[in-house]
């Protein structure tokens, strides 16, 4: 349930499970294959069984691919998984490959100059994802070649699929009904002349349903398919062992079947039929074209309702970070007291904070595995300790502490970047950058209708004027007790989604030099209506209301590096700090506080 700090893949058995993968593809006549990290319902997190790239290659990273040729195997992962591939894969066997910043299309071409197929999963793969794979490589002689898994055909003693209990969200928290929700988006199925809509997406399943699993470590949901009807009936694919007492909860409008009578459902559906180009499996594309049922490609209807929270469940996120943040502020008490005298390891520090967050007697799981890098660890952005990297405090690290909890009313993230006694300089002006930038997002209001993309700039530019940056996004949407990281909306140059009323994200961004130091500071915070300052125009403008309250370490801060508005807002920041979590803390963390809140 919680934190396990063994070696979940073994590099040394790459090359041979590389070699072996090469056999049945040369038996197959495939010059390539392709291994994602991806399951069926392409969630972050997948189960043991789905683990195919971590068992083939070694590397864990929550995102990256494979692509494996017969003379070349290469490990794509993107600026947050840079470090870690390097100490995670066989270098002789596999090439770590810089991505998206090389397109694998481009990669094959060179690698395969006189063509030859591809084979993929088309249960791994999006429809979306091939068909602009297949456009990139047009009139290069390379074909992607749906096929079964190889390496499930290799993979000796796999894990059996997750059979977890399924238990109803109340409707208190998620703040409507499981029927309100269908009908309504079976109404704007409707709308657009489509008969069904095929859900893949194991959160959105969650959410429609107003039901939590234990399929996925840290993330709450039950995996399996459904079909949503353009009456609001919807039809579940899961594991027919599931508790029947479930059955009460869903009621007479769902239906439950085994996974194994998904396909056939499929082929008996009348079209048009919605299917999500972007997340929905190639596999199920195939199955509607080859029964000849019409698709209407269009957005998971599950997405944008799900990403806008219910007062409901802001008012339980609200009440779920205070919990966790009184759970931190215990943690940080203790680290203070006991950080000075030595000893202590990056697995000390996850122990303990799960142990403060378990004492609440309300946490569910920990949202993702805690994120606990001291010193030249902290630079590997999403940095795992095992037994075997665990690496003792040193005096002069920082200490990256990004960790989370699920609860019933919701789902926690927060980082905070610590020191191990005194730290130099450059460690301290650029932890001072990053928290300009993250007083920056706080601090915005803007326009309804801009995007992640427009916002993303302010979070970098203290560190542009340094000539630095981070190579990941300035923050990700997060559910409610569902998935930590949850779309469409994101801080990002990326993303284009507008951001609304309801929607939490994380404000994060960071600083990370390689084989010193990382520096990254979060909050969660939730998209609402902005307040009209008196005499301001009437434009619609939109803000953000933090949502995490746990001290930001003043130790680091150079203070004649902020402006008189940033030392106001860290001011009362920790003012509301101190306000909101007093009460809710040990008579010895409350002195802790008292001082770690007092004005720069």
């Amino acid at each position: 349930m919680f934190q396990s700090f063994e070696t979940t893949a073994d590099p040394a058995q790459g090359p041979g499970r590389l070699a072996r993968l090469r056999a049945v593809m040369a038996r197959d006549g495939l010059a390539g294959f392709f291994v994602p990290r991806a399951d069926a319902h392409q969630g972050e997190y997948v189960a043991d069984c789905d683990a195919r790239l971590a068992w083939l290659t070694g590397f864990t990273g929550s995102a990256g691919f494979c692509l494996a040729l017969a003379d070349v195997a290469g490990v794509f992962v993107d600026g947050r998984y840079r470090t870690q591939v390097k100490a995670q894969v066989d270098l002789g066997a596999f090439i770590p490959v810089p991505w998206p910043e090389t397109d694998p299309a481009a990669w094959l071409r060179e690698k395969l100059p006189g063509g030859g197929k591809v084979g993929f999963d088309p249960w791994l793969h999006t429809r979306g994802a091939i068909e602009k794979m297949e456009k990139a490589l047009s009139g290069n002689g390379i074909a992607l070649v749906a096929s079964e898994n190889l390496v499930d055909e290799i993979w000796d003693n796999r894990p059996l699929p997750p059979r977890g209990a399924v238990r109803p969200q109340p409707e208190g928290l998620a703040g409507r009904g499981h029927g309100d929700k269908r009908a309504e988006l079976a109404a704007g199925l409707r709308a657009e002349g489509q008969r069904a809509a095929v859900l893949t997406l194991s959160d959105s399943i969650a959410w429609l349903l107003n039901i939590r699993g234990d399929d996925i470590p840290h993330i709450p949901v039950v995996q399996g398919f459904a079909i949503l009807h353009d009456d609001g009936r919807v039809a579940l694919f899961t594991h027919p062992a599931r508790p029947a007492g479930i059955g009460d909860h869903l009621g007479p409008e769902v239906w439950l079947y085994p996974e194994s009578a998904f396909e056939a459902a499929l082929l008996e559906l009348d079209g048009p039929v919605r299917v999500d180009k972007a997340s929905a499996p190639d596999a199920v594309a195939r199955i509607l074209e080859a029964g000849g049922v019409e698709i209407a490609w269009g957005d998971d209807p599950c997405i944008l309702p799900k990403a806008k929270k219910t007062a409901a469940e802001i008012e339980g996120a609200r009440a779920a970070h205070l919990r966790d943040g009184a759970a931190m502020v215990e943690f940080l008490a203790w680290y203070d007291a006991t950080a000075h005298r030595g000893g202590l390891t990056e697995i000390d520090l996850v122990v303990e904070l799960e142990a403060q967050r378990r004492a609440t007697g309300a946490l569910r799981d920990i949202s993702f595995e805690t994120i606990s890098g001291s010193g030249p660890h902290g630079a590997v952005i999403h940095y795992r300790v095992t037994r075997e990297t665990n690496r003792g405090l040193a005096p002069g690290d920082l200490v990256v502490l990004d960790s989370g909890g699920q609860y019933d009313d919701g789902t926690t993230d927060i980082t905070r970047t610590l020191p191990v006694g005194e730290v130099g300089r450059a460690e301290r002006e650029a932890f001072t950058r990053v928290l300009q930038g993250m007083i920056a997002i706080s601090r915005v209001q803007f326009p309804r209708g801009l995007a992640g993309r427009d916002l993303d700039a302010l979070a970098r530019y203290p560190l542009w004027l340094a000539h630095c940056d981070y190579d990941h996004g300035t923050g990700h949407g997060v559910g409610s007790y569902l998935s930590v990281h949850e779309g469409p909306q994101r801080l990002s140059r990326l993303s284009e989604v507008a951001l609304e009323p309801g929607m939490i994200l994380s404000n994060e961004p960071g600083y990370y030099r390689e084989g010193a130091f990382g520096i990254r500071i979060e909050n969660l915070v939730v998209v609402r209506e902005a307040d009209r300052p008196e005499g301001g125009d009437a434009r619609d403008m939109l803000g953000f209301e933090t949502l995490t309250f746990v001290p930001i370490d003043r130790r680091l801060v150079m203070a004649g590096m902020l402006s008189a508005a940033e030392r106001d807002w860290l001011d009362g920041y920790h003012a509301e700090v101190r306000r909101k979590l007093a009460p809710r803390v040990s008579e010895p963390a409350r002195a802790w506080l008292k001082a770690a809140c007092a004005p720069i």
